[in-house]
């Protein structure tokens, strides 16, 4: 069976939302925000110095860790966003990271999992909540060490398999995704070998 790719994903209904409304101080000189038109839309604007606030997605990565016909999920810790339900480890990007270094940073504070990253399966957007949209990288990775020990934000980890049932998942886009790799065995796009490895290799 082949399942249709999805990569946009939303909890709230997002039209219109700038993410303006909890900002209102420029960064650079203190002085309070105005809104102005600026390319066509409604923007923070510093009066004083002329610095343009524009608020972003936050850039982040997941991994799908395969292993005989099962996928590792882990259990969000309290006082995490959706605490108590399950999620693939992942997490945000850091400034001096790239993706693939923050994958496996990411999965071993989570998991105490070295990895290998073998490809990229998608990359998604999310729309959370009016505070948070992120924009989401997607890669498909194998053990290659450690002891499995949850982790930072995971309180408890799981094999599932994949062809289900899941435990209640926090994100649609997880669950989508791993639904779509065991009807597609999607093989994803190739990634630099350079990084794909260690953590220290995959520095700037």
């Amino acid at each position: 069976m082949n399942i249709k790719p999805k990569q946009v994903f939303s909890t709230y209904r997002w039209e219109g939302n700038t993410g303006l409304d909890n900002v209102k101080y420029c960064s650079h000189c203190g002085m309070k925000f105005v809104q102005k038109m600026r390319r066509g839309r409604e923007r923070l604007i510093c009066p004083k110095c002329g610095f343009t606030h524009y608020r972003n997605p936050y850039p982040g990565v997941v991994v799908l860790i395969i292993e005989n016909g099962s996928v590792l999920l882990g259990k969000r810790a309290k006082g995490c966003f959706l605490e108590g339900k399950w999620c693939l480890p992942g997490g945000f990007i850091e400034y001096e990271e790239n993706f693939l270094s923050a994958a496996k940073r990411e999965v071993k504070e989570e998991t105490a999992l070295d990895i290998e990253v073998l490809s990229i399966i998608s990359v998604v957007t999310n729309y959370f909540t009016p505070d948070l949209h992120t924009l989401v990288i997607v890669l498909l990775a194998r053990i290659t060490g450690g002891n499995l020990c949850p982790g930072d934000d995971i309180d408890e980890l799981k094999w599932f398999p994949l062809s289900k049932p899941f435990p209640e998942m926090a994100f649609e886009a997880d669950e989508h995704i791993i639904t779509r790799f065991w009807n597609t065995e999607l093989e994803g796009a190739p990634i630099d070998p350079d990084l794909a490895f260690s953590i220290e290799n995959s520095s700037p």
